[in-house]
């Protein structure tokens, strides 16, 4: 896709590479540091945040033209503990997660001081309305510029141009969108080229976490790699292939792939 902006990489960042995926080793801070400085340059392009961490890079090695779209990301967070015990195994030691909820709230934090505004595109109209009130109780300087729950139904061409009006007229700072992995990144790649907004980022069931909708996971459940198990026990119908059948697929080839370069090194 071409794109009409010259792309930025955050090149001084360190990398780790999984089945063919490239994942920054950023901290929360970091990545609310860079989106800031997106939101500063307002240079009329719009970047792209990746917040995944197992399943995407799982989803990725198995559609190729997935991965190509989640790499070209000017940055992927590692939303997960699978990245980051990747990057200890190639010894960044001191590397930490950065949960999509997180730089949510981080971001929501420095709104608040610097009026910045956030569009919330995804989910259920029950779980935008409680999103909306969690964020005005809680970070009061933080201005929401719109919301909008999309039907099951795959909008109309016409309905979707009015969609990116509508976000585009809003003039949000950030794009949050909340449509689950792989389809809010395909659904940001596919508009790009039409959003006018400063950063666009998928993250999943944050809305829901934020909103109080969804328990979330500890943190020192989800500091020591459990946060799979935690979700598995609370949504099993909905978990159980990704945690199953993908999991151990995940941890082999990964595996496979670190002894393999280890024995070439």
């Amino acid at each position: 896709m071409n794109t009409p902006y010259a792309r930025l990489r955050i090149s001084d960042e360190p990398c780790v590479h999984v089945l063919g995926s490239r994942v920054h080793l950023v901290s929360v801070t970091q990545t609310v540091d860079q989106i800031e400085n997106w939101i500063e340059r307002r240079d009329g392009g719009c970047r792209r945040v990746v917040v995944t961490g197992f399943h995407g890079l799982m989803e990725a090695h198995k559609d190729p033209w997935l991965r190509s779209i989640l790499n070209s990301a000017e940055l992927w967070v590692p939303d997960g503990i699978a990245p980051i015990w990747a990057a200890r195994l190639h010894g960044h030691h001191h590397v930490t997660r950065a949960p999509g909820t997180e730089v949510m709230r981080e971001f929501f934090l420095r709104a608040g001081r610097k009026k910045y505004r956030s569009y919330f595109y995804g989910d259920t109209d029950h779980t935008l309305d409680a999103l909306q009130a969690a964020v005005k109780d809680r970070y009061p300087g933080h201005e929401i510029a719109g919301v909008y729950s999309p039907p099951f139904m795959p909008l109309t061409s016409a309905e979707d141009r009015d969609v990116i009006e509508r976000i585009n007229t809003a003039q949000p700072d950030v794009l949050w969108v909340g449509l689950g992995m792989p389809k809010q990144d395909i659904w940001i790649y596919e508009r790009l080229d039409r959003l006018r907004v400063p950063v666009a980022i998928g993250v999943g069931a944050a809305f829901a976490f934020i909103a109080g909708t969804v328990p979330r996971c500890p943190d020192w459940i989800g500091n020591l790699g459990f946060e799979w198990a935690y979700r598995f026990v609370r949504e099993p119908q909905k978990l159980w292939r990704r945690d199953l059948l993908d999991g151990p697929r995940f941890l082999f080839l990964a595996g496979l792939e670190f002894f393999r370069k280890d024995a070439l090194d």
